[in-house]
């Protein structure tokens, strides 16, 4: 697949300057406490949400304006584009509001509505991971690559926050819970950013829309791992929202088998 992509090169360099101005703004913006407004899912979302995903609306716009954009606080366009940028201005705005430093910037582009290129930016640990799918991935400017898990009793997993599932999203994960060795939760982006380093094993999510996974699929990908939904189907703009992470690719079987076991 990765033969038939195009070339990475350019729409990375500008995905890291988005990048850039996201991490210039959340560091100033880090140092008081935000004005908040509730939206009508009851999640948080902030000034500096917006004016995050309007900078960079703005700088996709001057430079690709045949491109299209999804971003979390405003509308799609021209999202049918084989080419669109996907935002996500903070990752854990509830913890930006809470002034807890597990929050980051995720800025995707999808190519032909595939995970193609993935930033991931956490200002406030001064980590950046960048990665193009099935091709390469850097944390901080050096090559990273997933770990393989050969037991699954073993594994580190980690969950953004199981209160976003469903009752029976929910009993699917205990499945999973109960097999492996440990599960941390609450880390949000910076969690797949992990993984994606070969630091823990598994990420299990439900709830997510594609802003919040496309960049971290992008990264962990390139790493050499997978990222499907819990009935092993590639991601999608219109995705159900649940996700499982994968660093080991041979384990992925396995984990949806034990997500879906009756």
């Amino acid at each position: 697949m990765s033969l038939n992509m195009p070339d990475h090169s350019e729409y990375v360099v500008f995905a890291e300057q988005l990048a850039n101005y996201s991490r210039a703004m959340l560091l100033i913006a880090s140092k008081k406490a935000p004005k908040i407004t509730i939206k009508d899912d009851s999640s948080y979302v902030t000034e500096t949400d917006k004016a995050v995903e309007q900078k960079l609306r703005e700088e996709i716009q001057n430079k690709f304006p045949d491109h299209g954009i999804i971003g979390e606080e405003f509308k799609d366009v021209n999202r049918n584009s084989d080419f669109v940028w996907i935002l996500d201005p903070i990752d854990g705005t509830a913890a930006f509001v809470a002034g807890i430093p597990v929050y980051g910037t995720l800025i995707a582009l999808a190519w032909k509505g595939m995970p193609f290129i993935g930033v991931i930016d956490h200002p406030l640990t001064d980590d950046r991971w960048v990665g193009v799918s099935n091709r390469i991935s850097f944390m901080n400017g050096a090559p990273i690559t997933t770990r393989s898990c050969k037991d699954m009793k073993k594994a580190y997993v980690t969950c953004s926050n199981p209160d976003f599932m469903s009752k029976n999203q929910f009993m699917q994960f205990e499945k999973l819970r109960d097999r492996v060795a440990y599960v941390q939760y609450g880390a949000s982006c910076y969690a797949y950013g992990t993984l994606a380093s070969g630091r823990s094993d598994f990420a299990v999510d439900a709830g997510l829309e594609a802003f919040d996974i496309f960049a971290c699929a992008a990264v962990i990908q390139g790493a050499g791992g997978i990222v499907t939904n819990w009935n092993g189907d590639n991601l999608t703009f219109d995705m159900d929202g649940t996700v499982i992470a994968a660093g080991d690719k041979n384990q992925i079987k396995g984990v949806l088998e034990l997500l879906n076991t009756a």
